[in-house]
């Protein structure tokens, strides 16, 4: 696969915007990446952080803080350098969910072209680990996406996750159900998606026991317990809030540390 066009800019102190034209999408989408400046490895494992509804690219790095929480991790607890992708989720309505549209395919542009786009700022990121995670609409996506390609992801970690979409997304967007318009065979519910393959990328999930969807979470988390399927649950203090993903996005880069082959 290769982008007909791409664009990006070195802004200073790792920082990179690029805009690609999409094959998956039909129309230019953009990234945020950082890659810290003490990586020096040969490779360089990728982390795609996808964000949620009424964002963009910028949230993670702007909003999030997430390249500032990568930085003290790897300073303070000797963190493997990692590279961090932040695409936008396509734009679509308040959100796309980062499923497959009729007009629009959101999953294959994060699983296929987002890495891709990481290869071009970076190289080393090409065979080195991938890892996935997001909040709210983008833990459903990271959630989803990384159970539906067992082979692509190493690990997922998700934060204050929908767990089924479109219904959950209802109490966040505009657009209804039908304006969805879904295509494709792949189930949306995450256990359902996590009842696919036998083999799994390592799976950690939290929300905070304030959050509007804490209870999507404890059931997701008792429907997995039941099937059988390893994975870490946890919850913490804190609301729907960015103040709790600058907090806890620093569990996920632990536990993705913990999944690097050793």
């Amino acid at each position: 696969m290769s982008f007909r066009t791409f664009e990006s800019a070195h802004i200073g102190d790792g920082i990179h915007h690029a805009t690609v034209k999409s094959a998956a999408l039909s129309r230019r989408a953009d990234i945020s990446f950082y890659v810290p400046p003490e990586a020096k490895t040969e490779k360089l494992p990728l982390v795609i952080l996808l964000h949620g509804v009424y964002g963009s690219h910028w949230a993670w790095l702007y909003k999030g803080g997430a390249h500032q929480v990568l930085d003290r991790l790897i300073k303070e607890e000797n963190l493997p350098p990692m590279m961090l992708a932040m695409p936008s989720d396509g734009l679509w309505g308040d959100g796309s969910g980062y499923v497959r549209h009729t007009a629009a395919d959101y999953a294959s542009w994060i699983v296929n072209e987002v890495p891709e786009a990481a290869a071009e700022i970076d190289s080393r990121c090409a065979e080195a680990p991938r890892f996935i995670s997001g909040l709210s609409m983008g833990g459903y996506g990271a959630l989803r996406l990384g159970l539906l390609n067992p082979k692509k992801f190493t690990a997922i970690s998700a934060h204050s996750s929908i767990t089924d979409v479109p219904p959950q997304m209802q109490d966040f967007v505009e657009e209804s159900l039908e304006e969805f318009n879904l295509t494709g065979t792949e189930p949306l519910a995450v256990i359902d998606c996590a009842k696919l393959n036998s083999r799994l990328p390592h799976l950690r999930f939290d929300c905070g026991s304030e959050d509007v969807l804490i209870e999507h979470n404890r059931t997701l988390h008792l429907d997995l317990e039941a099937a059988g399927i390893p994975h870490i649950y946890e919850e913490f203090p804190g609301g729907h809030t960015w103040e709790y993903w600058n907090e806890h996005l620093a569990d996920t880069l632990r536990f993705f540390k913990t999944c690097l082959p050793a």
